[in-house]
């Protein structure tokens, strides 16, 4: 059973629903990144998502894309994220996630970078812009060594949401709102009704985690209270991250991420 299955498993017996948090790696540099994680670890995050940055970030709204363009001006290379990621481990047995971009795997080739995350400490993937139809090598070489989380809309169709649950594992990815990430435009509806038309459909055979415009204590109450198992915080936390004086972020995020923590726990 992967890291991510035993945090399910273990917030399951306690009646908790997961916080996952996201980060980008290299923003504004490694000492941060290690700090903001510190932070995350202290204030009681489950799952931390590392992003990994790419020059044409399709599903990130503008904080994302900063924080990747600067990770990027900062040199960060595929070889120092999985030096990161083995000193994150040192520091934790927290599951973590890597979100990036198909190319980034298939440039190396999927088997060789799957493998070398698993060796670092990567528990599972998050690529936004990898197609269930094209998805066959990838879950492949993934062999059930790293969970491969895939991504539902508001929109997605009953038929596409059993098709896309049935490749995924760790959990499923449902996107909030229409658009990119960090679009802060309140609680729709739709979301709310498509919470449940998701969780109808996978018949709790996997978790489902909400992201994506996710910024505060009453969304992330909100989202629980209609049925997410999980929500996923990124822009705000790149927003403090940003904000934030070096020798502060450790002792803010974790101040954010416990007012975060609390509500996933009602």
């Amino acid at each position: 059973m992967s890291r991510i299955k035993e945090k399910f498993s273990e917030l399951k017996a306690k009646n908790e629903k997961a916080l996952i948090s996201y980060i980008m790696t290299g923003f504004p540099n490694e000492n941060t990144t290690l700090s903001a994680v510190k932070g995350l670890v202290k204030g009681g995050v489950d799952i931390i998502e590392l992003g990994f940055p790419f020059s044409d970030p399709l599903a990130d709204g503008p904080v994302i894309q900063h924080a990747s363009a600067i990770s990027l001006e900062e040199g960060t290379k595929i070889s120092n994220f999985f030096s990161l990621v083995k000193k994150i481990r040192k520091l934790t047995d927290t599951p973590l996630i890597l979100m990036t971009y198909t190319n980034i795997l298939y440039n190396k080739g999927y088997t060789k970078f799957i493998s070398e995350a698993k060796k670092a400490g990567i528990d599972g993937m998050i690529l936004p812009d990898m197609s269930i139809e094209e998805s066959k090598e990838y879950l492949k070489a993934s062999k059930g060594d790293t969970d491969t989380i895939f991504l539902v809309s508001p929109n997605t169709t009953k038929k596409r949401i059993r098709k896309i649950a049935n490749a995924t594992s760790g959990f499923l990815y449902l996107v909030a709102i229409y658009g990119t990430t960090g679009v802060t435009t309140g609680i729709k509806n739709y979301t709310l009704k498509a919470i449940k038309d998701v969780k109808k459909q996978t018949k709790g055979k996997i978790p489902i985690g909400v992201g994506f415009g996710v910024s505060t204590p009453a969304d992330v109450r909100k989202y629980i209270s209609v049925g997410a198992d999980a929500v996923i915080v990124g822009s705000a936390f790149l927003k403090l991250i940003e904000n934030t004086p070096q020798n502060q972020i450790e002792q803010k995020i974790a101040t954010f991420t416990k007012s975060l923590k609390k509500e996933t726990r009602n």
